[in-house]
């Protein structure tokens, strides 16, 4: 039985053949513009807004509209080469989801630091409530929201 939190980690495609792929079976092209947003997000670490992405990739290629940045980002989300998260202030995010391993998210609700964690206790924990109400899990979300070491201690000393 495959495990939901491990799905897509096996044996993949290279990136740009999947997404190649995927909107091939859309009836889409793989544009130079698509390629270079590619590219850009690729080499992207955490999260970005399609905004910081579009400011990015307007810098090497000048023509290129934000709208497409953004339709560009929707379709890496269906193809499963990238996730959008939200967390709480109002801006949707998107990570790589290519390659990687599932992980939750920590969140200073002071100055919006998250921080990726992996934590297999509560994985199983997760899966334990879900079987005790009858649900077979396809996937979720945990983000849990605080106050990072650093505006606790600015909180503390003011």
């Amino acid at each position: 039985m495959e495990d939901f939190f491990e799905r897509g980690v096996g044996s993949m495609k290279d990136p740009y053949a999947l997404f190649s792929d995927f909107i091939a079976r859309k009836k889409l092209k793989m544009t130079p513009q698509r390629r270079q947003i590619l590219d850009v997000f690729l080499s992207e670490e955490g999260h970005v807004t399609s905004e910081e992405l579009y400011q990015k990739v307007k810098r090497d290629y000048a023509s290129i509209g934000q709208a497409t940045v953004y339709r560009t980002l929707k379709l890496l989300a269906d193809s499963g080469l990238a996730k959008a998260v939200e967390f709480g202030d109002g801006a949707v995010r998107y990570e790589i989801l290519y390659g990687q391993s599932h992980h939750d998210h920590l969140i200073c609700e002071e100055c919006g630091v998250n921080v990726e964690v992996v934590d297999p206790a509560i994985e199983r924990l997760q899966i334990e409530v879900a079987n005790r109400h009858g649900f077979k899990l396809t996937g979720h979300k945990l983000y849990l929201y605080g106050l990072c070491p650093a505006c606790q201690k600015r909180s503390t000393s003011s």
